[in-house]
């Protein structure tokens, strides 16, 4: 449950949030003073600087807008039609990529899954015990099965057909 004081802080963040999209679509320079001088309730840079989490969230929008200007640096030295030309590989390639990713995740789990139904994905989260991050990565993409995986019983008629096949 949400405390009275956080949910104003939340809120307070999402002004702060919704002022730096403002000053990110206007190119307008980033920074501390510039989202107090805009924001209903904070009246000092230093409560932006002194919150952790507000001044994350400026640094963030800090370097978006610094790469959006080093974009824009580049598409302004390039005629248009090499523009859009550049734009369009870029798509495809996105493209690409994402199917990718898709076709990735959806073999890793269907070979997470066959692994499972022989009784060796115990080994399988063993050996990624040392690679967590890795292991919650594959989750967010979706590329862990759900559930918990049991090895088969050793009298089962599918586990004796599979032992035969070795």
């Amino acid at each position: 449950m949400i405390e009275p004081s956080e949910s104003n802080a939340l809120d307070g963040d999402e002004n702060m949030r919704e002022i730096l999209e403002t000053l990110l679509a206007d190119d307008e320079d980033i920074t501390a003073r510039a989202v107090a001088r805009l924001h209903p309730s904070i009246k000092a840079a230093s409560s932006i600087t002194r919150s952790e989490s507000r001044s994350r969230l400026l640094a963030r929008y800090q370097q978006r807008q610094a790469e959006y200007r080093r974009w824009r640096g580049r598409v302004a030295k390039r005629s248009g039609a090499d523009t859009a030309a550049s734009l369009a590989d870029k798509d495809i390639r996105i493209a690409e990529l994402e199917a990718t990713v898709q076709l990735l995740t959806a073999s890793h789990l269907a070979m997470l899954r066959a692994v499972g139904e022989l009784g060796g994905f115990s080994k399988w989260a063993r050996f990624y015990e040392q690679y967590r991050d890795a292991r919650d990565k594959l989750a967010e993409l979706g590329a862990m099965p759900e559930g918990t995986v049991s090895p088969m019983p050793a009298d089962s008629p599918k586990h004796r057909s599979e032992t035969k096949r070795r």
